[in-house]
């Protein structure tokens, strides 16, 4: 069975917020092009195909998570 590299060997994490859409963008080190794969309640996991690694999440409905888990 082939593995998948989960943030392995980074040293930096970006994100930006959309404020209007309420989601919640990660990334590990620069955003990049990526497949995404939903995972349930709202967050996509995206990573790279060729590399066989993750490189960030999406999480969409953040201010509603949020306020639930609160």
């Amino acid at each position: 069975m082939d593995t998948l590299n989960i943030l392995q060997a980074s040293n930096q994490a970006n994100w930006d917020y959309d404020d209007e859409a309420d989601i919640l963008y990660l990334s590990v080190g620069k955003p990049r092009p990526a497949v995404g794969v939903d995972i349930g309640d709202g967050v996509v996991l995206r990573y790279d195909e060729a590399n066989r690694e993750v490189v960030g999440l999406t999480v969409i409905g953040l201010r509603a998570k949020l306020a639930k888990a609160a």
